[in-house]
């Protein structure tokens, strides 16, 4: 989740409608048979979330909102050789997706300081699952290679639920396993508390503002691993964290909040 106590933009979201493709094959542990990708350090990277999809970006890996993005979009990316990843809200409920619906009101927690988004209650991983796993069979039948689920680290914010550190691995985790289910490569959106416990879990990592905080050491065990770190910044000009970022192996960008086209890269 972007950091709070920050100006907020309104996105207007569109749902995007697009025909499914064969769900991948499934081995009997449960893990899909074909071999996910597992994207490395030191990838160029775009993140949009807003606007109209500028496909015209020079980066290898492009993360995009799973909802309005389409299958036909996907397919374009591919073909210029880019990976695509499925941005998904996982732990927070977001009244403008088309299957709002479908979650239970006493799930919904406290407002997470993004307009019509609450926190969910994540200890409740039985009710919670099937509407997650809805949402990665979308984004796999779309074609895209991975998924960022966000709003991961719940039980460090006030969502109106008693969360604990070991309800968040435990969901977090959930996420991991339905997910590589899939065939689809996942990230860990910041929660950088629970990167050793979870590196083994997830195939990369997203953070905003670590250089701004003074974090981003604390996502070496992801670097150490050979998994990529995508990092974006919104305050700090490019030359207050881009050298600290190449040295430290991220893949960093600065970004608007809006998470619209625009972008500067290290």
């Amino acid at each position: 989740m972007r950091r709070l106590l920050r100006a907020v933009v309104p996105v207007l979201l569109a749902v995007a409608c697009a025909p499914s493709a064969p769900p991948a094959a499934r081995g009997g542990s449960g893990e899909a048979t074909a071999e996910r990708w597992r994207p490395r350090p030191g990838l160029t990277w775009q993140w949009q979330l807003s606007g109209r999809l500028d496909l015209s970006v020079d980066a290898e890996v492009y993360d995009v909102d799973g909802f309005t993005t389409t299958a036909a979009q996907v397919e374009a990316l591919h073909r210029k050789g880019r990976k695509a990843v499925c941005y998904l809200s996982a732990g927070a409920w977001e009244e403008f997706r088309p299957d709002a619906g479908d979650f239970p009101e006493g799930l919904l927690g406290e407002g997470n300081g993004w307009e019509g988004e609450r926190w969910l209650d994540i200890r409740a991983t039985a009710r919670l699952e099937p509407l997650l796993a809805e949402r990665l069979d979308m984004c796999r039948d779309k074609g895209f290679d991975a998924v960022e689920p966000d709003n991961t680290d719940g039980y460090r914010n006030r969502t109106g639920f008693p969360l604990t550190a070991a309800d968040q691995l435990r969901f977090n985790r959930m996420i991991a396993r339905l997910a590589h289910e899939r065939g689809l490569a996942v990230g860990l959106k910041n929660d950088l508390d629970q990167i050793p416990e979870l590196v083994g879990d997830f195939d990369f990592a997203v953070n905003e503002q670590c250089a701004e905080y003074a974090e981003c050491e604390r996502l070496t065990p992801f670097v150490k691993a050979g998994k990529a770190v995508f990092h974006a910044e919104y305050e700090l000009p490019v030359d207050r964290f881009c050298d600290r970022s190449r040295a430290l192996g991220l893949s960093s960008l600065l970004k608007r909040y809006e998470l619209d086209a625009w972008r500067r890269t290290c």
